[in-house]
């Protein structure tokens, strides 16, 4: 009857211990199982930002390409900028010489500074 009884022990201990080796390998594969949608929404995610950075870097090169057409556009409005500048100098010069010739003028005819 011990002996029986002994084989009934064993056989609940080996019976336990593999329900605690088969719960533990169940909660490994369900973390598993986790992981795996995880990594898949993940990529999914990426896939996603993958194609948003490749429709930006079309629209980066077409903005260059657009803004290269206007290159030539900048250089003449830079050169008008040039010939503006040196257009003041010069108005300014005879802005000056014209208030000389008027301060002469008056003094020659003795006209009172207005």
């Amino acid at each position: 009857m011990e002996r029986d009884h002994l084989a009934e022990s064993l056989n609940d201990l080996f019976t336990s211990v593999s329900n605690v080796i088969k719960g533990d390998l169940q909660g490994t594969n369900d973390i598993l199982k986790l992981l795996e949608k995880m990594n898949i929404r993940v990529a999914e995610e990426y896939a996603g930002f993958g194609d948003v950075a490749s429709g930006l870097r079309v629209y980066v090169e077409q903005l260059k390409s657009k803004s290269g057409g206007f290159d030539e556009y900048v250089h003449q409005i830079d050169s008008i900028e040039q010939q503006v500048t040196e257009f003041e100098a010069v108005v300014s010069v005879l802005d000056k010489y014209v208030s000389l010739l008027e301060t002469k003028l008056k003094s020659i005819y003795q006209i009172p500074p207005s």
